[in-house]
């Protein structure tokens, strides 16, 4: 290229500097950072970062990436298979006993929280009502019907347990409460975890 040519270049294409990175303004509306439905900030995820205590949304960087879309099928807790409210799934898990949570262990493959519930749902209604058939022909009617009305009161109960603790205040802990029965929860947690 000759000298004419390049001075010609160099006249016609001004130096431009990038512009400044835009400033950081606080919104008004301002939604919770556990909804990952809009991303929020820059991409870099300092303020919703795992390690601050934050929940991880789409808009935080994996790996380095800036403000890249993260990794297929990377799940944060709140997302559930069938976009069902996480509450309303995790109270499902126990109603019918060992029927939904059968279902929701088959159906449901994204959400640890529900999947837990799930767990602990079958380890607990499937004795109880394998207990309540055999007990059937052991104690009289009256004793029989106060045993299956207690056992359906404690799945009722376990079911808002796990309704009220994913509406808990207590979140900013980083994640969803998990009540643990004795002896069953913590073997439905370690279930949950080898998955």
């Amino acid at each position: 290229m000759s000298q004419n040519a390049f001075t010609s270049f160099a006249r016609e294409t001004q130096y431009q500097p990038p512009p400044d990175s835009r400033p950081l303004v606080a919104s008004t509306s301002a939604k919770p950072s556990w909804f990952a439905s809009s991303p929020q900030g820059n991409g870099l995820g300092a303020e919703t970062s795992y390690q601050a205590g934050g929940i991880p949304s789409w808009s935080d960087s994996y790996g380095g990436g800036g403000g890249e879309e993260g990794p297929e099928g990377a799940v944060n807790e709140w997302e559930t298979r069938f976009g069902w409210r996480v509450d309303i799934e995790a109270a499902v898990a126990y109603l019918l006993g060992p029927i939904s949570a059968l279902l929701v262990l088959v159906l449901e493959t994204k959400n640890d929280y529900i999947r837990f519930h799930g767990y602990q749902s079958a380890l607990y209604s499937t004795p109880g009502v394998v207990g309540l058939l055999l007990m059937r022909f052991i104690f009289p009617r009256w004793l029989w019907i106060m045993l299956l009305l207690g056992f359906i009161g404690s799945v009722f109960a376990l079911a808002f347990r796990a309704f009220q603790d994913a509406n808990s205040s207590s979140i900013g802990h980083g994640g969803l409460i998990r009540y643990h029965l004795p002896y069953i929860g913590p073997l439905a947690d370690r279930w949950v975890g080898e998955e």
